[in-house]
């Protein structure tokens, strides 16, 4: 597995919202809900949307290009339950967000 990458700050992540950041060259989303930080693929399966600038509603994410939602504690796809996103390992440390980016999906 690989190392832990400091990605983010977690003031940079108000809860409730996401962000899209770029580690080791892919576009990763990052999303704080409840002050957990969870962290997925960013970009949409559907037609390569920026899953982290979509609306986040409860723990599910709404993709802005076209409306594709994901669960974003697991990365399921809320209609297609053979459709999963991948998502990574995170972490706190300090104040920094931290991610492995091998996926767990």
């Amino acid at each position: 597995m690989s190392d832990w990458i400091t990605v983010a700050q977690l003031s940079d992540i108000p809860v409730g919202t996401g962000k899209e950041v770029v580690a080791e060259g892919q576009i990763v989303a990052l999303f704080n809900i409840d002050g957990q930080i969870h962290a997925m693929d960013g970009i949409c399966p559907h037609a390569g949307g920026p899953v982290g600038t979509g609306i986040v509603e409860g723990c599910v994410v709404t993709c802005p290009w076209h409306g594709w939602q994901f669960d974003v504690t697991s990365g399921q796809h809320v209609l297609s339950p053979t459709l999963s996103h991948p998502t990574f390992p995170t972490r706190i440390e300090g104040n920094s967000v931290q991610i492995q980016i091998s996926p767990t999906a």
